[in-house]
């Protein structure tokens, strides 16, 4: 059931991207998104790629040894691992959260999911076991890839579930992906065909209410919207991308996936988390690493350390997932002779704005638009085209095929409706265009925060605070940091026999730290006898935010 036709539809278009890497605006002239009714890039591009191809494809950094697989190898064991699955029961719909660090199963089970037509739920490994349980029931998960040490988290969330365990020892009940080894290896031969729109990734990310939205993608949606990333990138083929993401999140299928696999290049990773900056450089000189992605935080992080002589091979840095420091564009021009490149988009599309190779933004530029995409920035109340320089909402204009622009919210109609009113997508993000084109960042249209790479949602924090007995009201604001950017620090209305003392402080950052994973712990905490709020009882986090409300004026942290 595969698609030739699709296969060079494809390859035509991702080739003009190539063609013209250093000139935007050609390549905004001829890119059009391929028009393509049955695609599975798993048959139709990867195992086309793969054959008799024993070039890198995934190289992973680990603390003693690293490991490398080819094209050929990958796609092989991606077949051998499809079978296996089928063959204990997922199918074609089925779908499959995966919670895995950056090893070699993570993207075998990738590739063999999308051969099957089954959906990936793409889970970041340090969740807890509520958001697990919440994940599992809402996606309607039937099966789980995970670690021996994660495997515990699923304990009595569901006994309908299939749970596939990576490593030893392997828990009762749960099958050995080890005996994948043993399955038939011939190619995998599916029994209907893939549909363009059929859905292919369940996302959860962070919203303004304790439960995070589902963003469902398709087979067009990522795995060819993801073309403009690649260009953003500049990945071209032969290259070695390092793309600094943890799995789950949706920057790691942009840039650890896709966007080196669309363009044949090697993707290259570090397998287990928390790299220090001091394995990164190094990793960037030994590894011949040609393109560099990675979020400000860990920008901020490598330039505190000192980053020394510019790596041989690199041509291509670039950073997304939170507005450029322009004071880390410069240290990286200073020391490599680079331009730090910025690049935006969200979970629900792939890369809308950026600046490409061949491109220098002012100051503050979030870039331009991709090809394939066409922004808009419309006043907020009347919906109409801004003037240069005056504020409002970064829209998509959807009266052209849009590929890397999500297909909805699922189960949730009306939010669904709202993002795509009038026919357009709606960011809900606030932009201002300058005179050359290029898009300024302004923030959100709601009370979301990035820190450290991770988007946080104040009320998903305040509901975990609530839980602590000496809790009785709480509003989380974001305050500035030397390199996450913004920390989660939580203002307290303390329940009537709790004191303000630091005793009490640690008690509540304690309790959290156990409901929450790291990366969305509250890190400080400032206690009030009231919290600002509206008519309508809604906290003002506003008011917080600019210092205008009164507190005790002492702040307490773990630290």
């Amino acid at each position: 059931m595969r698609s030739p036709c699709a296969t060079r539809a494809f390859r035509a278009a991702r080739d003009v991207l190539l063609e013209h890497r250093d000139d935007l605006e050609t390549a905004q002239e001829k890119f059009t998104w391929p028009q393509i009714p049955r695609f599975n890039w798993a048959l139709d591009w990867f195992d086309v790629i793969a054959r008799d191809n024993d070039r890198t494809a995934l190289r992973l950094i680990g603390t003693v040894t690293d490991h490398a697989t080819s094209y050929r190898q990958l796609a092989q064991r991606s077949d051998q691992v499809a079978n296996w699955l089928t063959g204990h029961g997922v199918a074609r719909g089925d779908r499959i959260l995966i919670a895995l660090h950056n090893l070699l199963p993570l993207w075998e089970v990738m590739i063999a999911a999308i051969k099957i037509s089954a959906i990936l739920v793409p889970t970041y490994p340090t969740a807890s076991p509520a958001e697990l349980k919440d994940r599992v029931e809402r996606a309607g998960v039937s099966h789980v890839v995970t670690s021996a040490k994660l495997a515990p988290k699923f304990a009595g969330i569901s006994d309908h579930l299939t749970g596939i365990c990576t490593d030893g020892p392997v828990p009762d009940g749960w099958l050995d992906y080890f005996a994948s080894y043993k399955a038939p290896r011939e190619p995998f031969e599916p029994v209907h065909h893939t549909g363009a729109d059929d859905p292919l990734f369940c996302y959860f990310t962070s919203g303004t209410t304790s439960r995070p939205k589902m963003v469902i993608h398709t087979h067009t949606s990522y795995p060819v919207g993801h073309l403009s990333g690649m260009y953003w990138n500049g990945v071209r083929p032969g290259d070695r991308h390092l793309n600094m993401a943890a799995p789950g999140w949706a920057k790691h299928a942009w840039s650890s996936f896709f966007v080196p696999f669309n363009a044949e290049a090697t993707a290259v990773a570090f397998s287990h988390p928390g790299s220090e900056p001091h394995r990164i450089l190094r990793a960037l000189q030994q590894h011949d690493i040609t393109s560099f992605c990675a979020p400000p935080t860990v920008w901020r992080s490598m330039v505190a350390h000192g980053l020394g002589n510019p790596p041989a091979h690199l041509t291509s840095a670039t950073s997304a997932g939170e507005p450029l420091d322009t004071c880390l564009v410069d240290a990286v021009r200073d020391s490599w002779g680079l331009t730090l490149r910025n690049g935006y988009g969200q979970t629900e599309t792939t890369c809308q704005i950026g600046i490409p190779p061949g491109r220098e933004g002012r100051p503050g530029s979030m870039g331009w638009p991709m090809p394939g995409y066409r922004a808009a920035v419309l006043n907020t109340a009347t919906g109409n085209p801004v003037r240069e320089d005056e504020p409002g909402e970064l829209c998509l204009d959807l009266s052209e095929m849009s590929a890397g622009v999500m297909a909805g919210y699922h189960d949730d109609g009306k939010r669904t409706a709202r993002a795509f009113a009038g026919g357009i997508y709606h960011t809900g993000d606030i932009v201002t265009r300058g005179a050359d084109g290029a898009l300024y960042y302004s923030g959100r249209d709601d009370d979301m925060f990035k820190s450290f790479d991770h988007r946080i949602s104040p009320l998903e924090l305040e509901t975990a605070a609530l839980t602590h007995p000496a809790v009785a009201a709480a509003a989380v604001v974001p305050v500035p940091d030397p390199i996450g950017m913004f920390i989660p620090k939580a203002h307290i209305v303390l329940a009537p026999g709790w004191a303000a003392t630091k005793a009490t402080a640690r008690q509540i950052l304690t309790h959290v730290s156990r409901e929450l994973p790291d990366e969305k712990m509250i890190r400080a905490v400032e206690f009030t006898t009231e919290l600002p709020l509206t008519a309508s009882g809604k906290i003002q986090r506003n008011a917080l935010r600019n210092g205008h409300h009164e507190n005790t004026g002492e702040t307490w942290s773990l630290d």
